[in-house]
């Protein structure tokens, strides 16, 4: 008799246990999959609003952070000096000038602050390339420094 109240808790664990393992893989495979909104594919759509000289809305809501540049800042509060700010409003309205109203398509290549980071083309010429060009933003390879606007304000 001994031995049959033994079985039971044991059976009882064991049913526990797989019933935890099951959910782990459950978890994990979840987890794994690829969310609805893939960060890895195309897209196109109308630039309704410029946010700043690497940000801009299209008329579909989606804000996109063009991909490998930063341009200045145009808040005070996210500024690092005052001469940042003013090139962050010379770089917006520039960038509204190229962008606004305009088709664009891009290739998204991440997320950052609830934006798609994305590579963005115009008319077949690279965005981020030619605002660099234009002298309104700069290159920003991942992991490095932002670009010390500070030190060209002059």
């Amino acid at each position: 008799m001994g031995d049959a109240r033994q079985q039971v808790p044991c059976t009882a664990i064991i049913i526990a246990m797989l019933r935890v393992l099951s959910i782990i893989i459950i978890a994990v495979a979840t987890g794994m999959s690829p969310p609805v909104e893939a960060a890895d594919d195309d897209g196109s759509g109308r630039v309704a609003w410029v946010t700043d000289g690497d940000t801009f809305r299209l008329e579909s809501g989606e804000r996109i952070r063009i991909a490998g540049i930063d341009a200045p800042e145009t808040h005070r509060d996210q500024a690092k000096c005052t001469g940042e700010v003013a090139l962050g409003l010379r770089a917006k309205g520039q960038a509204t000038a190229l962008l606004a109203g305009r088709n664009v398509t891009f290739h998204r290549v991440g997320r950052s602050y609830n934006r798609t980071v994305a590579t963005v083309t115009l008319d077949g010429r690279d965005v981020g390339s030619e605002l660099v060009r234009m002298g309104i933003a700069a290159w920003w390879p991942r992991g490095r420094p932002k670009p010390a606007w500070c030190d060209r304000t002059g």
